[in-house]
């Protein structure tokens, strides 16, 4: 008996064991992977660096798209991004930030909200090329803006609202129960509990999402590009019903031209894009952290 006993202990412990063995070569693995993956994208940082940092100076930053390299500057790029990601921002976050404040706290659930929830989850992995002939037909053709900032502001707020909905639905679901139960008691209607305490309470985690979402649009080039953002523009946008270009856009087309120095243009755009998505990204972090307190 007691050997017996003895022997499936022994087998026990050399399943465990192997577990721990597989699971030790599993985690191995996937640090070999993301080591990788870190150390690629570092050398295509370093390497954009080295092409982009010689041509990036004021006059690149000051000057319009040209055929002459030496002339050749990213500012209409550059300004109808901050346009885009401006409207963008403006349309997006609060569809996105209702839609989600009204799914988890006013919605009932039933069939049709749960179908709702599942078209939500599944347009988040869309490619966004096909948000791009959506934009294409819907606002460029059918709504006849031609091809304006609006027109690519609002394909690309198409394009990001699955991510900021989802994001900040899991944000509110993580506030305490307790929060919604002490408004109740004090009289307050479930209106003035979501706007007064819900929603501050998190918006911490709401803006993370918003922060990963105009990240993703502030580097999108095949919709643009579907509903005819320009590859030239010598001009400045004045208004919302402007053409315009943005700097994904001028790197597509930098790129896509045989001349080496071009290349080197498109590498300097790089890190122009990189700054602004840094900055972008800074200020919301602080912004959260205040809030946070």
């Amino acid at each position: 008996m007691n050997q017996s006993s003895d022997n499936a202990l022994n087998t026990s412990d050399r399943h465990l064991q192997r577990r721990h063995r597989k699971a030790s070569l599993f985690s191995s693995f996937c640090a070999l992977i993301t080591f990788m993956g870190v150390a690629l994208l570092a050398l295509l940082l370093y390497q954009v660096c080295v092409d982009g940092i010689k041509w990036l100076d004021i006059q690149f930053l000051t000057s319009f798209p040209s055929r002459f390299p030496a002339r050749a500057g990213i500012l209409s790029a550059l300004v109808g991004t901050l346009w885009l990601i401006s409207l963008i921002a403006l349309i997006a976050i609060p569809i996105g930030v209702a839609t989600a404040l009204y799914l988890e706290e006013f919605s009932k659930k039933n069939r049709l909200n749960r179908l709702i929830e599942l078209n939500i989850s599944n347009l988040a992995g869309v490619p966004s090329i096909v948000y791009g002939i959506i934009g294409l037909a819907l606002f460029v053709r059918g709504l006849n803006l031609e091809r304006s900032l609006i027109s690519g502001a609002l394909t690309m707020s198409l394009l990001i609202l699955p991510v900021i909905i989802i994001a900040s639905r899991e944000a509110i679901k993580t506030v305490p129960m307790s929060i919604r139960h002490a408004a109740f008691a004090l009289g307050a209607t479930r209106w003035q509990t979501a706007w007064a305490h819900v929603l501050p309470a998190s918006f911490p985690g709401i803006l993370t999402g918003v922060i990963l979402a105009l990240s993703r649009a502030i580097g999108e080039t095949a919709p643009l590009i579907m509903i005819g953002g320009l590859t030239y523009v010598a001009f400045l946008p004045d208004g919302p019903m402007d053409s315009f270009t943005a700097m994904p856009i001028q790197i597509y087309n930098w790129v896509a031209r045989p001349q080496h120095e071009f290349h080197q243009l498109a590498a300097s755009a790089i890190i122009v894009l990189l700054a602004v998505l840094l900055i972008m990204n800074a200020a919301a972090i602080v912004i959260r952290h205040k809030t946070e307190r």
